[in-house]
């Protein structure tokens, strides 16, 4: 029988450290000599990266316990390991170099001169040859900004450059007879998904040679080469990341499908794919309206499968045809899969238990809210779940979040971090505000010039309209960001007073510090966010949270890291001690040794008790949880 029990106060069968110990996040399927491979980071094992592999009837974790295989290429890594007919080289996190794995695990690249100061991405190997082709960061002592291009690593360590002089470089490939290099290209202050330039070279006996530039933008990424050695890349010429055919004599290229969807990818991480041939055909995986898709494109036709998933995570093709991916649903967590022209699916990877029953799974209801210009934007609200409680009193609290990025997207399937509020009985919206990928190029540029405007304005939008609609409590409204998220939710506790409650983790406070301070992949992120830097430093202050702690009135947690190279720790140093001098309520916890994203699974535990034991406080309800009651300040 179900329990009448106010809303917060209910049990779950979710508890924050089952969440965090199980919270294994695997990306980068790959598929070499019809062995699938793949990445695992398990906040059990301090956030390490391991290296699984399935070798047709079960899986196993390659090298040393402690082999812990993460890049810090811009940061953000990804694309830190490549199998090769000699062994699986990897990106050493404790020092960046790239090791052999085979039998054991030997070091190629010398130690740098400084450490962690030569670090490897992105890396692909060349047929008929030993050496294989890295995307390079090289940081010097005493210059802040670090050199970035593409080199071969030679089996004896020899790192040789092959190209140079722009700013960033990614995703070089090769054609299948090994004669033809292809990659990419972009200078500040383009991102990724601003403008890049497709750059290809010839083979020869001197190496590399005859770069020459054959797409000069717009947003560019992914170049691959079919069988037939025809250059693609996922472009958004059309207005949406479709797969183009490049045709290198005329420099022009040609959506191979022309439709609405999005193919690609905000490029934060190396390593992504989302399309890859099986025989003539090519497998695929998009998103529509923020929500993930896969099939085939044949003869020309798009043809989606009916698998059931909702969020997809790279690609590659087995020898029999079947893509192996890393899938999820709304109501099942990502596990990886090998998927086969009919849609069945055989999972590869280790079955994690989702920690929820079925009844007790939030599956969200897509809404469109318009914003003040009347045009639509996009969220998914998850309304509280328990199969064993209810509340006979009033509607729920609810709390709103906002993704990181900016330019990245809500998540479209499982997240034991929302189950986590939904089976205690918090509503959540999780907001794809105007500047969120997955809706096109015109949606995604909504957001340039107007970052702590539009997504402020969209996620007070599906809050107000929420509480209108009578499904939330209005005066119980909380809104909780990381990184880019947690500016948005800093402004919107200062632009408004809806919110009774906020909650930033390694949010951006002050802009003109996040200009100077953060690292060089995103040191001109926010010219096209926000205004050139410094020219318009005015604007930088009129958005900078911390210069209008007068506006604040909103108890806050402040999460961090401390070793944070992307939000310094200074930025939430600068926001708890202005809350301290206006004399608001608030809880500040830094974790030592923690980086962009928390990693460890105490670290992960100890977040969500603190965020839950302030929120109980200050949205008035007591959780069932035997927590640690956290100290407002």
């Amino acid at each position: 029988m179900k329990k009448d029990r106010p809303y917060g106060s209910w049990p779950s069968q979710l508890s924050s450290h089952e969440l965090a110990s199980g919270a294994i996040r695997r990306s980068e399927p790959r598929v070499f000599d019809n062995d699938v491979l793949w990445l695992e980071s398990r906040p059990a094992e301090l956030g390490r990266t391991a290296l699984v592999k399935f070798n047709g009837t079960e899986s196993q974790t390659l090298g040393p316990t402690d082999l812990n295989i993460r890049t810090l290429v811009h940061e953000y890594g990804g694309g830190g390991w490549l199998p090769t007919d000699h062994g699986i080289l990897v990106s050493r996190f404790e020092d960046q170099r790239i090791w052999l794995l085979h039998d054991d695990l030997r070091p190629i690249t010398a130690e740098p001169s400084s450490p962690k100061s030569q670090r490897f991405s992105d890396g692909t190997t060349v047929v008929d040859s030993d050496d294989t082709i890295w995307v390079v960061e090289q940081h010097h002592l005493h210059d802040p900004q670090p050199q970035n291009f593409l080199a071969t690593v030679s089996v004896d360590g020899a790192v040789t450059k092959i190209a140079s002089g722009a700013d960033f470089y990614s995703s070089p490939t090769t054609s299948p007879d090994g004669r033809t290099l292809a990659y990419l290209s972009w200078d500040h202050p383009s991102m990724p998904w601003d403008h890049v330039r497709l750059h290809v070279a010839r083979r020869s006996k001197e190496g590399w040679v005859d770069h020459q530039v054959v797409l000069d933008g717009p947003a560019l990424q992914q170049p691959r080469f079919s069988p037939e050695g025809l250059l693609h890349v996922i472009s958004d010429a059309t207005g949406w990341w479709n797969i183009h055919e490049v045709d290198v004599n005329t420099r022009r290229s040609r959506p191979i499908v022309d439709v609405d969807l999005e193919f690609g990818l905000p490029s934060w991480v190396f390593g992504q794919r989302t399309y890859a041939w099986s025989a003539e055909n090519i497998w695929c995986t998009w998103a529509n309206r923020g929500v993930g898709h896969i099939g085939q494109i044949v003869n020309g036709d798009l043809c989606e499968l009916d698998t059931g998933f909702t969020e997809f995570n790279g690609l590659d093709i087995l020898a029999d045809g079947r893509a192996v991916t890393i899938a999820a649903s709304w109501e099942k967590s990502a596990a990886v899969y090998a998927l086969d022209s009919a849609g069945s699916a055989e999972q590869l990877s280790v079955s994690d238990a989702v920690p929820l029953a079925s009844e007790d799974i939030s599956v969200p209801q897509p809404i469109v809210v318009s914003d003040p210009h009347g045009q639509p934007t996009h969220a998914f609200h998850f309304p509280p779940t328990n199969s064993s409680c209810f509340s006979s009193s009033g509607v729920p609290p609810l709390l709103v979040l906002s993704h990181g990025g900016p330019t990245a997207g809500a998540r479209s399937s499982f997240d034991a971090g929302i189950q986590y509020w939904t089976s205690r009985g918090i509503a959540v919206v999780d907001v794809n505000y105007r500047g969120s990928t997955g809706f096109g190029t015109t949606y995604r540029n909504k957001l340039k010039g107007q970052w702590g405007i539009a997504d402020t304005e969209d996620c007070i939008g599906a809050a107000t309209y929420l509480a209108e609609c009578g499904a939330v409590d209005p005066s119980r409204l909380a809104i909780k960001g990381g990184s880019a998220g947690g500016f948005t939710t800093l402004c919107a506790l200062s632009n408004s007073d809806i919110f009774a409650a906020g909650i930033s983790r390694y949010g951006v406070a002050d802009l003109s510090s996040l200009a100077q301070e953060t690292h060089k992949f995103e040191a001109r992120y926010l010219d096209s966010l926000v205004g050139a830097w410094p020219d318009e430093e005015h604007i930088y202050r009129e958005r900078s949270p911390i210069h209008h702690t007068e506006r604040l009135s909103t108890p806050m947690i402040v999460l961090q890291g401390s070793e944070d190279p992307v939000v310094p720790p200074s930025q939430a140093d600068q926001l708890v001690n202005a809350l301290a001098g206006a004399g608001i309520p608030h809880a500040y916890v830094l974790f030592d040794g923690e980086s962009h994203g928390f990693r460890k699974a105490e670290t992960i535990a100890n977040a969500l008790e603190a965020e839950l034991s302030f929120l109980g406080q200050v949205l008035n309800f007591e959780p069932a949880d035997l927590i640690a009651r956290i100290e407002l300040q």
